[in-house]
């Protein structure tokens, strides 16, 4: 019955389709630069009352993949760009989209993927705030038009408002950066010539963006010249932007596979995937039938089921299990959907998935049945030179650190992460807690804007990532000011959505308000708390650590009675600064530091109800120039190049002797 329901819900998340947020490219301009002149207006009434969410998803966003029924083609490289200067709106009156951008003006060449920030000498552009223009001209196979291919242009990432056009035509818009988005472009393509897509970005952030901040004009002409403003950010990283990840083209045949759902459970040793498929291009009368095979590591057939929703059953399953949990870790099946039509092509889409159950009693968090801690990170999408660009190198790189370092989880603090580092959790067994961009969110953001785009968010990441394995939890928002009596109705709607799209995963916040005020917690199953005793509270006073943490983490069990971890604690340690006895900033205070936590974290493990640690930070990162900040934040446990301080050596043998001494009942390989 249970598995029914889940069902159920599933296939109603796949049904419903409603028109993707779109904002026309004339009303965007004004809309940002009348946005950012206003000083905010409080809300009226309740959020239940105003948000009902009217604008969601329109479809899957399956992650595209060769097959037998579909070609990619990527347009990643170098590409023309252009900042608009001081005239904002020069590009939009001048439509610089209805021919190459290097005959609208001078141009430099700009890598994708990559954030625009760091690639020239130039600091107007690392700092600048505004529209940016690209363009890049392809070519595109003229079989895909004889052959009846649909063909769909897709963007991994792009921050933070983006508009494309394609040969002069707009296709498509997207409001927010670290989610892809896409349109299909069939029949703007030009199958014999040369073709050109231009993309207009803005990465200004207001109160009603995800992350938020806000414009500040100075007004005082003593000071400062007319129009002067900055870009106040309400978080603590660099605001990197431009095209972030992947641009390609992708195919389908007419009818095709639109989107594909899983919900696994196990009976006994029989694995249980509940699927739904959603077609796309259907037509009136036409029939299509879907055949499902589970294949196992060795491509032979675990499984098999026909229709468009239902259950594939696989007998002595291999469980996905996290690395630090099972000598046979990460173990992914592919399921393979192929649909054919009674006269159009078939296609056929391959998914990688893994069997495993997720439970959250009052006290733990279960993987497969078994007691799972938590540790790991917050981390960031940052480095040198590309910025939050995707970079394959550093991918590799960061995984094989976080083995090094025993690490089992880490949350993608604070915004989703690339589907390719997705996919690495997925096939190395590091689980993810999950997060949305929500971070910032204070008094003048809890409004009914910032809300719709909050919910569409978080549809947009539970529809990219629900199939994945590694994806343990979501996290709906980063320190938000959560004691204000309006963030209760606000959290709660976005948990109520959060929890139609995904009923089978837990949700959390990472939490600083106190638990005696706090309004979000009803409405999460684990409580994740962000605590920096002795660095922003008593800084250097290492001795209090233990008497105040064990005072907030029991104060908020006491109040909740749910599972609690520490999502974050760490201090600002310059790599190579040495002191004794040990200052603030050093590598010893570091280490002192976080040895104090772990020291107080082995007591609160016996309370039965602590169920991870998360230190801040992976690796420094870059942040907007502050005279607390020496070039970016340093709390990182490596350098930004990825080098270990003397932390991360304790860290190391922390979470290899937590993996070596686990016992029965908190069960780590």
């Amino acid at each position: 019955m249970a598995g029914q329901m889940r069902l159920c819900l599933l296939v109603l998340c796949l049904c419903l389709g409603l028109p993707r947020l779109a904002c026309p490219a004339e009303n965007v301009v004004h809309m940002r630069k009348n946005f950012i002149m206003e000083d905010g207006t409080r809300m009226q009434g309740t959020f239940q009352q105003k948000n009902k969410v009217k604008r969601l998803t329109s479809g899957g966003m399956l992650y595209p993949r060769d097959s037998e029924s579909r070609e990619t083609k990527e347009l990643n490289g170098m590409w023309n760009f252009r900042t608009s200067g001081k005239d904002q709106q020069a590009g939009f009156q001048q439509e610089w989209y209805k021919k190459p951008l290097a005959k609208s003006g001078p141009v430099i060449t700009m890598p994708v993927p990559a954030s625009y920030n760091d690639i020239t000498q130039d600091a107007t552009l690392r700092d600048y705030v505004g529209w940016v223009w690209y363009d890049r001209e392809f070519f595109v196979p003229p079989r895909w038009q004889t052959d009846g291919q649909r063909v769909v242009l897709r963007f991994g990432s792009v921050h933070y408002y983006s508009i494309v056009w394609l040969n002069g035509e707009k296709v498509v818009s997207h409001d927010g950066g670290h989610l892809p988005f896409e349109a299909e472009v069939t029949k703007l393509l030009r199958y014999s010539e040369v073709n050109r897509v231009s993309v207009a970005v803005n990465n200004t952030l207001t109160p009603i963006t995800l992350p938020t901040g806000t414009i500040e004009y100075k007004t005082d002409r003593h000071m400062y010249p007319p129009g002067y403003f900055v870009q106040n950010l309400n978080f603590d990283f660099f605001n990197y932007a431009g095209i972030h990840r992947t641009v390609l083209l992708y195919t389908t045949p007419s009818i095709y596979i639109d989107d594909i759902a899983i919900v696994t459970e196990t009976e006994g040793t029989t694995g249980i995937v509940n699927f739904g498929v959603k077609l796309g291009g259907v037509v009136q009368n036409s029939v299509a039938n879907c055949t499902l095979s589970a294949l196992d590591r060795d491509e032979k057939i675990a499984g098999k089921a026909i229709g468009l929703k239902g259950l594939l059953k696989i007998p002595e399953v291999h469980l996905w299990w996290p690395y630090t949990m099972n000598p046979d870790p990460a173990y992914l099946y592919t399921l393979e959907v192929s649909c054919f039509g009674a006269k159009e092509m078939g296609d056929i889409y391959r998914l990688p998935f893994g069997v495993r159950t997720i439970n959250v009693t009052s006290a733990e968090f279960l993987i497969n049945g078994k007691p799972f801690y938590f540790m790991g990170f917050g981390r960031h999408e940052d480095s040198n030179i590309r910025g939050k660009g995707l970079d394959y190198p550093l991918i590799a790189k960061d995984f094989n650190i976080i083995k090094w370092l025993g690490a089992n989880s880490f949350r993608t603090s604070h915004y989703p992460y690339a589907e390719e580092i997705m996919d690495q959790c997925d096939q190395q067994g590091i689980v993810v807690i999950n997060e949305v961009p929500a971070v910032g969110l204070h008094k003048d953001n809890f409004r009914p804007e910032t809300l719709q785009h909050h919910l569409q968010v978080v549809e947009e990441l539970i529809t990219r990532d629900k199939n994945r394995p590694s994806t343990v939890m979501w996290s709906i928002a980063n320190e938000p000011s959560s004691d204000l009596a309006s963030a209760k109705d606000y959290f709660r709607t976005v948990a109520e959505h959060a929890k139609s799209l995904d009923p089978n995963r837990p949700l959390t916040i990472a939490l600083s308000s106190p638990f005696k005020t706090d309004k979000a917690w009803p409405y999460l199953d684990v409580i994740m708390l962000n605590r920096y005793y002795a660095w922003y509270s008593d800084p250097g006073v290492t001795a209090l650590i233990p008497q105040q943490l064990v005072y907030w983490i029991e104060g908020w069990r006491n109040a909740t009675n749910k599972p609690i971890m520490v999502s974050e604690y760490g201090a600002d340690t310059v790599a190579g600064m040495h002191m004794e006895p040990a200052f603030i900033f050093t590598e010893e205070y570091q280490v002192e530091f976080i040895t104090k936590y772990h020291e107080t974290f082995d007591k609160l493990r016996k309370q039965g109800y602590f169920i991870g640690e998360m230190i801040w930070n992976f690796a420094d990162f870059m942040t907007t120039q502050r005279i607390n900040r020496v070039v970016g934040n340093k709390k990182g446990i490596l350098t930004r190049e990825r080098q270990p301080k003397a932390a991360a050596h304790v860290i190391r043998r922390r979470y290899h002797r937590l993996v070596s001494n686990a016992s029965d009942s908190c069960f780590i390989y």
